[in-house]
């Protein structure tokens, strides 16, 4: 297990964000509580909501699974270890994002923020954060 310091100041988290590209291809889908709970295959997350069950999955695994899904994307981690009380942080990115045109779905570890990007976008989305990182 990690152990280190978690960052709050934004200028700090900023400077040290060190965004990773991750190659595998992710898509969003939604199930009943039920289904979710008899699935073969382990999502990289899962949410609950009133609706329903949200997973974040394998693009390939959802397709093996025969589990609609949209929003195929990429995952950039940010390597800073950042608060989860860190003000500020997420609001940067969203406006540096915002200003090339880039939707991202944002989770946030115990550890680090993951950005899932549109496979298309995520080129754009690596050179902005670089470029926010200085």
């Amino acid at each position: 297990m990690t152990s280190s310091i978690a960052k709050t100041d934004i200028t700090d988290l900023l400077k040290h964000m060190d965004p990773q590209l991750d190659a595998q291809r992710y898509a969003f889908a939604t199930v009943g509580p039920y289904v979710a709970a008899g699935l073969d295959v382990v999502p990289t997350m899962s949410f609950i909501e009133n609706e329903g069950v949200t997973l974040i999955l394998c693009e390939e695994d959802a397709i093996k699974a025969n589990i609609a899904h949209e929003f195929i994307c990429q995952k950039i981690t940010l390597q800073v270890h950042s608060a989860l009380e860190a003000v500020g942080f997420m609001a940067a990115i969203s406006n540096k994002l915002l200003d090339v045109g880039v939707p991202c779905n944002v989770v946030a570890g115990f550890y680090h923020d993951h950005l899932f990007i549109p496979v298309d976008k995520v080129e754009t989305a690596m050179a902005a954060l670089k470029e926010l990182a200085g």
